[in-house]
């Protein structure tokens, strides 16, 4: 139905319109009440939903900061077991060898010991005996003899003088004897003071160590009890670890992008270059089978020399398969090696080629001058094609960090937002109640009429109420003065 048939119902369409508009705000103010209630009912509603559905996805993100907390220090605990071990390792490595070497040492010091014992019995010093000179003098020079004690004493000089002089030769004599044992210590000296320097190096090393490991025990006991102070710690780490892993990562595929392109061309030669699978030429896809290969064989080998965990299987195997398996994929290494390496050379061979014919096209003799110095070239593009596999078996060190640290990074950035989530379904709640409230009002603004009428008799109606009870209240007292 039309608007111009609603406005025909009176031969004057503005009295139409007016009484439409009559009929449409009586119809809604007595329909305000339910309306009211609808709206309400409809905005409780969907604040009620909002705000479960708020609740869930706090609950949610609480799980998930306690499932990420304890991945975060099971990956922290065990990175301290290995830290802790390779130390205990190296503790056990310098005590077994200062050990093994402690016999010699003992003996060697107990040679140079009573060596220089003896020395220093030889070189004691003895004091010589007193001569017997001085009490014969006294007796002569108490005989009263004249001359003849003067001859006497004149003798005894000549006497006393020369022994004074072998004396004095003897003595210098035992002196250089025992200078010189004293001149024989110094080697022993010198033995014991390198042996007590190499013993306090040792013991100097393993202090050092003792105080690595008690530092580790006790971030390892930090660790075990879950302190915030732990898990800020390992958190941070983490992303420290994702980024340079992630970077070292991008490094290595640019290394792999040069791989690719020294090896490319030459595949194109021996599987065709007109040959395609899918979207994809052969050459390509061949190309890349050979490097994801050596990454490959990389992580084995680093898996095998337990540099790397990534596969506990390989971990788990003993020691005799563990060596078995790290020589298998050393030598397919060096096979995808020494092929990349003649690759290299193949690629050189077809540049000069096509530099040869070219030049024969052009008619000039520059080819057979600038092929005088593509050995440079071809040196330097073999050895990159023989070393950048092996340089990529590295590549299993910074993706393992990155693996282990990806998923610290991913639970934060869900925890992050499962909590914007939250707070905008906890917003858009609050909203929705006071939208209700809102839609209350605007529904009510074009009755403004009637209730502006309701309004006035309500007030109308409680000013009669308010003045009859002021009337009955001031009867009741002349009534019982009444009585």
């Amino acid at each position: 139905m039309s608007m111009t048939t609603l406005l025909a119902f009176t031969p004057w369409p503005s009295v139409s319109a007016v009484i439409l508009l009559v009929l449409l705000v009586a119809a809604l103010y007595f329909a305000r009440g339910t309306a009211h209630q609808a709206i309400h009912a409809a905005a409780g509603a969907l604040a009620h939903g909002l705000r479960l559905a708020s609740h869930s996805v706090a609950h949610a993100e609480q799980r998930l900061a306690a499932r990420n907390r304890e991945v975060l220090l099971a990956a922290g605990r065990e990175a301290k077991e290995r830290i802790v071990e390779r130390e205990f390792a190296r503790v056990g490595d310098t005590v077994r060898k200062d050990l093994a070497g402690y016999p010699d040492m003992h003996r060697r010091l107990s040679e140079a010991i009573i060596r220089i014992e003896e020395d220093q019995e030889k070189a004691v010093e003895v004091p010589p005996e007193a001569p017997g000179w001085v009490k014969a003098v006294e007796v002569i020079a108490k005989l009263d003899t004249g001359n003849a004690g003067t001859d006497i004493l004149a003798d005894i000089h000549k006497s006393m003088v020369k022994a004074h002089a072998e004396a004095m030769d003897d003595y210098r004599k035992a002196s250089g004897e025992r200078h010189a044992l004293l001149r024989k210590m110094m080697p022993d000296w010198r033995l014991i003071q390198q042996t007590l320097a190499h013993v306090q190096k040792s013991v100097e090393s393993v202090i050092a160590r003792a105080l690595t490991i008690d530092r580790h025990i006790e971030e390892y006991d930090a660790i075990v009890r879950s302190e915030d102070r732990a898990h800020s710690v390992l958190s941070s780490s983490s992303i420290v670890y994702f980024f340079v892993s992630a970077l070292v990562l991008a490094v290595a595929c640019a290394g792999a992008a040069i791989n690719f392109t020294l090896i490319a061309r030459p595949m194109a030669e021996m599987v065709g270059g007109t040959s395609f699978i899918g979207s994809w030429r052969t050459a390509d896809i061949a190309a890349l089978v050979i490097i994801m290969v050596e990454i490959s064989m990389g992580l084995f080998l680093m898996e095998s020399l337990r540099i790397t965990r990534l596969f506990p299987v390989i971990g788990a195997l003993s020691d005799k398969m563990r060596v078995r398996m790290m020589m298998v994929t050393f030598v397919i290494l060096l096979l995808m090696a020494s092929v990349e390496a003649g690759l290299a050379y193949m690629r050189e061979v077809l540049l000069r080629d096509e530099l040869a014919t070219s030049s024969l096209l052009r008619g000039d003799n520059t080819g057979s001058m600038v092929n005088e110095h593509l050995w440079i070239t071809t040196v330097a593009q073999m050895g990159m094609g023989f070393v950048l596999p092996f340089a990529l078996v590295f590549v299993a060190i910074p993706l393992e960090t990155f693996v282990h640290s990806l998923r610290t990074v991913m639970g934060l950035m869900a925890i992050g937002v499962l909590r914007a989530l939250a707070l905008i379904l906890r917003v858009l709640g609050n909203g929705s109640r006071h939208l209700g409230a809102l839609a209350q009002r605007i529904y009510d603004l074009p009755l403004f009429v009637p209730l502006w009428i309701e309004t006035r008799m309500a007030a109308a109606a409680a000013a009669e109420e308010a003045a009859s009870m002021h009337e009955s209240v001031g009867a009741e007292p002349w009534q019982e003065a009444q009585s």
